[in-house]
């Protein structure tokens, strides 16, 4: 009788962990922010592994699991910005986004909170072919399929450093400093993103949402 109500106690504390687990998953996603202001406070390399760990438990297609992290602290990261600076006065002269130059002046926003930040992680697509490279439609597919792949790997990484008390930034703008920043990595793949991320400096308000209706078709 005792190793009965043993074994309903465990199965009621592991339906009572999973349900408290889900309503923290749940918060996560609808606390989370864009965190654009950081505390100089190092993440301690604990918390770096849990948030890398996060982004290898994304789903993939094909479980092809195609990403590579970077994370990068310290002096690491002090190099790594003067490549990113590097690539950006290159950016001026020779874009290789021409017709992005109205969103230039964000992308230099971004290097100096990459500067404040304390930890950055750059996502690299293991199997993914240079920018520039012309695809076939097979292969781009590939890169379509890789694509979201790493998005989940990286919104899962986001949604981690939030439960463990961080703030992040997914962040695009290295594509204004991409053979650059490839070269720093010394990787011929893909540079997909880089998130980087700390202890929150600010506690910003939600952003604007479309509306359900604009967006969410039903069919029955």
């Amino acid at each position: 009788m005792t190793e009965s109500l043993g074994n309903f106690s465990g199965i009621c504390l592991g339906t009572y962990n999973f349900y408290i687990g889900r309503i923290a998953m749940i918060n996560s996603i609808y606390s989370r922010r864009s965190i654009r202001r950081y505390k100089p406070d190092e993440v301690p390399e604990k918390i770096i592994m849990e948030i890398i760990k996060a982004g290898t438990l994304a789903p993939s297609a094909k479980n092809r699991q195609p990403w590579k992290f970077v994370a990068v602290t310290g002096d690491s990261k002090a190099d790594m910005l003067k490549a990113m600076e590097k690539g950006l006065e290159r950016e001026k002269e020779k874009p290789l986004l021409p017709d992005s130059t109205n969103n230039f002046s964000d992308a230099e926003n971004t290097f100096k909170i990459m500067q404040q930040a304390p930890l950055i992680i750059f996502i690299i697509n293991r199997f993914g072919s240079c920018i520039d490279k012309t695809l076939t439609p097979e292969e781009r597919v590939y890169e379509i399929c890789n694509a979201q792949s790493i998005g989940a790997a990286i919104e899962n990484m986001s949604l981690a450093a939030d439960d463990l008390g961080l703030g992040s930034l997914w962040i695009c703008n290295t594509y204004f400093a991409y053979y650059e920043l490839c070269e720093w990595l010394q990787t011929d793949k893909s540079l997909f993103a880089a998130l980087a991320a700390g202890y929150a400096d600010e506690s910003p308000q939600p952003r604007p949402r479309l509306k359900i209706n604009d967006i969410f078709e039903r069919r029955i």
